[in-house]
């Protein structure tokens, strides 16, 4: 029975399936986005998660522990420096999969793994959401109208 063994074993050793996933975590912090089956890219997510959150204190010991992951100190740096920073405030669920259909060759499904805050299309920097209300009037049409009626009283003394 397999009761409490959350990780697939992807086919491989543990060694193999180790060096792998560090691979793919590197290329992932590297570019951003990369595309990989279903399979591994859920493997992948169990992996990195817990390697960003530590990311975001920046002490020596929570770098060791990254690098004993990841095995690449240029990685590490960017992890450290540059996500870091933009996953700051963010409580979790730092990557996002995207099924993209399956492979040519052999059929199998491939998705498209990414750093969430890292896409402007799914969150545009300078654009946000305008709050709509369904009843009564915008606040900007209420106060033109109360500096328009200041003014006409201002005219006629």
């Amino acid at each position: 029975m397999r009761h409490g063994k959350k990780h697939n074993h992807l086919g491989r050793q543990t060694a193999h399936r180790k060096a792998m996933l560090a691979n793919m975590s590197c290329s992932l912090i590297e570019h951003k986005r990369i595309n990989t089956t279903v399979a591994k890219a859920k493997a992948l997510r169990c992996f990195i998660e817990p390697l960003i959150t530590k990311s975001k204190a920046d002490t020596t010991h929570n770098r060791r522990i990254v690098f004993s992951y990841l095995r690449d100190k240029y990685a590490v740096t960017e992890l450290f420096k540059e996500i870091s920073v933009k996953i700051a405030d963010r409580p979790g669920g730092y990557i996002r999969i995207i099924k993209l259909g399956n492979r040519q060759g052999d059929n199998a499904p491939m998705a498209m793994v990414e750093l969430v805050d890292y896409n402007e299309i799914y969150n545009p920097k300078g654009k946000k959401a305008k709050k709509t209300t369904r009843r009564g009037r915008s606040k900007k049409a209420g106060t033109a109208q109360v500096e328009e009626t200041t003014t006409e009283e201002k005219s006629e003394e």
